[in-house]
């Protein structure tokens, strides 16, 4: 059977036609064979009518059954249970590592007892369940919460035994690893969760204009936001469903759709509504949710850390622009300068290996310096490893007014996807993004941090407009928002977007789940080229 769009019934159904009208009055079931499971699917099309209550509630009857957090609640709290042992592993394994005779590998598992203290100040945290957790809020409560548990089994440990041994050192190690540990088995466990449809919570749409049918988009496409739409309400928009989620043509529902199917979450996105009209839904159809989240139409405001002060009954949004705070500025100096340096060390032996491989590989330098727009638009030279051929300018002027489809494109992204120029090494070079590994000297030099928009030449910064000079207020980073969310596809219009939200939500750790992020792009090498 090919592709149908959502809503359009299958051929082999018995169909009820009247006057501009069509409706599917039976269920259409498929045979999925997966190996030897057969999976069975019963779905009631909709098509050209509006769909009622009681049309609903089959249509959601047959697809969910759960309206809580709990399983999703069960499922982090699983994966942060393998993540603190592995992390105590890890601990374990480089204290063995450095002396066989201190520590037994093998005896981190005993030390489970421990786990329900993980668990606990997990929970004071709000880390669960963890719906609609944005990233660098789920990291920094990680972080703080692993150094609390942890900091207290070792504590615990120095005033029962009067000494600081070598499994202390083991959780002070595992204390530094857990982090990123917790933080992937909860991306695995999330995607987990997505590919098998088992995570979740329903939640009904208010508003099947752009702003809704955005958070509709947005909710389905994420692995991490922990809501699924399963109902648009809306009395003035035309259709009857958007992405294959019902819409029903009354707001005043609410109270009647928690009494039927104890779906107790509501997002309102209607900014259409003027105060009366909004003030009326809010009280007498939405707050019969246990949970409302109300989305304003303010998008340019992208402050994670933003909260809501009350003046004398007046509410008022509060944010503070971190990077205008120089001490902030210090600690991501010396943020960089510190994984730069260690990091650096680290990897000198493949830098070596990637430097010969680029000199044996075509003719000229190994580093290749770039002109870019820094802090302020100040031009510095970027350094890379040498990719392309030596005349690649030359070259790159022939073929653009050769081909107009290449011309169209770099004039586009400032990129080419096939590019004639690159040499064979710099192929893999690019795909892993490895050949930007030198821009360490420029962040030792200052001209540059790990994370900040993408440095760009003098002919991007037009395409900017006036967000340039506010972008730029900061240092150009070697990884960006942009990068580890679409790399070299997204557009420049995404690109401000992004380092708009970079610049209004900047903490530390946002810095470090770009950083997270960053390595996952380059080893999956999505979108660079």
């Amino acid at each position: 059977m090919g592709k149908r769009a959502c809503g359009e019934p299958p051929r082999t159904l018995t169909a009820k036609k009247g006057p501009g009208l069509h409706r599917v009055s039976g269920a259409f079931s498929a045979k999925t064979h997966a190996g030897n499971l057969t999976i069975v699917k019963t779905v009631f099309f909709y098509h050209g009518i509006s769909m009622t209550l009681a049309d609903f509630e089959r249509w959601y009857r047959l697809r969910y059954r759960r309206t809580s957090s709990a399983f999703t609640t069960g499922a982090l709290i699983l994966s942060d249970l393998l993540g603190v042992m592995f992390s105590f592993g890890a601990g374990f394994f480089w204290v063995n590592l450095y002396d066989l005779g201190l520590i037994n590998f093998k005896s981190f598992v005993t030390y489970w007892p421990y786990l329900p203290v993980f668990i606990l100040i997990f929970q004071i945290s709000n880390l669960y369940p963890g719906i609609s957790l944005a990233p660098a809020e789920e990291l920094r409560h990680l972080s703080i919460a692993s150094i609390m548990a942890h900091g207290g089994i070792i504590f615990s440990r120095y005033i029962e035994d009067q000494e600081f041994d070598a499994i202390s050192v083991a959780f002070i190690i595992s204390c530094l690893f857990s982090t990123f540990i917790l933080l992937f088995c909860r991306s695995m466990m999330h995607a987990l969760l997505r590919k098998t449809k088992l995570g979740g919570i329903p939640a009904v749409i208010y508003g099947g204009g752009s702003l809704g049918r955005l958070i509709v988009d947005h909710l389905l496409q994420s692995e991490r936001l922990g809501y699924v739409p399963v109902l648009i309400l809306d009395d003035t928009q035309e259709g009857d469903a958007y992405q294959c989620i019902p819409i029903i043509h009354d707001t005043r529902i609410g109270p009647e759709i928690v009494k039927r199917f104890n779906i107790r979450m509501a997002i309102v996105a209607m900014p259409e509504l003027d105060q009366n009209a909004l003030t009326d839904l809010l009280n007498y159809s939405v707050a019969a949710f246990r949970y409302n989240v109300l989305i304003p139409d303010f998008f340019n405001v992208t402050n994670i850390w933003m909260t809501i002060r009350d003046f004398d009954g007046i509410l008022g949004f509060v944010s503070t622009n971190r990077l205008k705070m120089p001490w902030n500025w210090a600690i991501k100096r010396f943020m960089d300068i510190g994984i730069v340096i260690l990091g650096g060390l680290l990897l000198l032996p493949l830098f070596l290996v990637i430097a010969l491989l680029v000199k044996i590989s075509s003719p000229g330098p190994v580093l290749y310096g770039h002109t870019r727009l820094g802090l302020q638009g100040v031009p510095f030279k970027a350094y890379k490893f040498r990719s392309m051929v030596i005349d690649a300018d030359q070259r790159l002027q022939a073929l653009l007014a050769s081909d107009p489809k290449m011309q169209e494109e770099w004039e586009a992204r400032h990129k080419l996807k096939n590019d004639p120029r690159v040499t064979r090494i710099g192929q893999f070079l690019r795909r892993t993004s490895l050949d930007e590994f030198p821009q360490l000297l420029n962040i030792l030099k200052g001209e540059m941090s790990l994370v900040g928009p993408r440095p760009i030449v003098q002919d991007e910064a037009q395409k900017y407009g006036e967000d340039f000079g506010r972008i730029f207020s900061v240092k150009p980073g070697l990884s960006g928002l942009w990068q580890v969310s679409g790399r070299s596809d997204t557009d420049y219009a995404e690109r401000v977007a992004f380092d708009t939200y970079y610049l209004q939500s900047w903490s530390v750790w946002l810095d470090m789940w770009v950083l997270y992020k960053t390595l996952g792009a380059v080893i999956r090498g999505k979108g660079a080229y």
